[in-house]
């Protein structure tokens, strides 16, 4: 394999990595400005932007994840084959509640190393209803992983308390999803649930709003 040119690898982060630290670093810029500016970049070095038809060394396309609930999924390097343990962050975010909304989880191995960054845009929904998408496309994908047990960490107290059992769900638009978490849980050996501060889930939180601002 020939070695990759400047460019080639800016093109490649440009579309493949998640540039998780550098969005959080550069607040108001999004994945998708930051990678507009390394196309940029690119294009500047190779003396103009890249033929359409033009064969190059660029990444084939990701396919997509296997869950049809989960519209976009950024694996960064872990240990291969199944994991026993998954951890799950999970997060949602309604600008206007209801409103533009977007689903987001983080899932880390026992560890604490990221394994896959997910989101989804919702389309017009509340916030209970992003968080439950949250917690359901990380359950799909940590079942997906071969977990056997998972923990989850959540900033929605309500979330937790009803799956829990502690609170009731009356909402008719939230007990479908309810009913889905229970499920995926039950799937499971181990699970733990954990209500945090909003701090401690800024990844999931950035993913969920990630969802909405690049219609993932």
């Amino acid at each position: 394999m020939p070695t990759p040119s400047l460019v080639d690898v800016l093109r490649h982060i440009a579309r493949e990595e998640p540039l998780t630290a550098t969005v959080r670093a550069f607040r108001g810029l999004t994945r998708e400005h930051v990678g507009q500016l390394l196309d940029e970049a690119a294009d500047q070095l190779s003396g103009g932007p890249r033929d359409a038809g033009a064969p190059a060394s660029e990444p084939a396309p990701r396919t997509a994840p296997e869950s049809t609930t989960s519209g976009i999924e950024i694996v960064t390097p872990a240990a291969g084959g199944a994991l026993n343990r998954v951890r799950v962050y999970s997060d949602g975010a309604a600008r206007g509640n209801p409103g533009p909304a977007g689903a987001g989880a983080v899932l880390t191995n026992a560890e604490g190393a990221v394994v896959a960054r997910l989101g989804k845009f919702l389309g017009h929904q509340t916030n209970n209803y992003a968080e439950y998408m949250g917690l359901i496309i990380g359950l799909q994908h940590a079942k997906s992983l071969g977990a056997r047990e998972v923990e989850v960490f959540a900033d929605s107290e309500l979330l937790i308390r009803q799956l829990g059992g502690k609170y009731q769900v009356k909402s008719p638009s939230l007990k479908p999803l309810f009913q889905e978490a229970q499920k995926l849980l039950a799937t499971f050996g181990k699970v733990r649930l954990a209500h945090v501060p909003r701090a401690q889930n800024a990844e999931a939180d950035e993913m969920s709003n990630r969802a909405i601002d690049e219609r993932m």
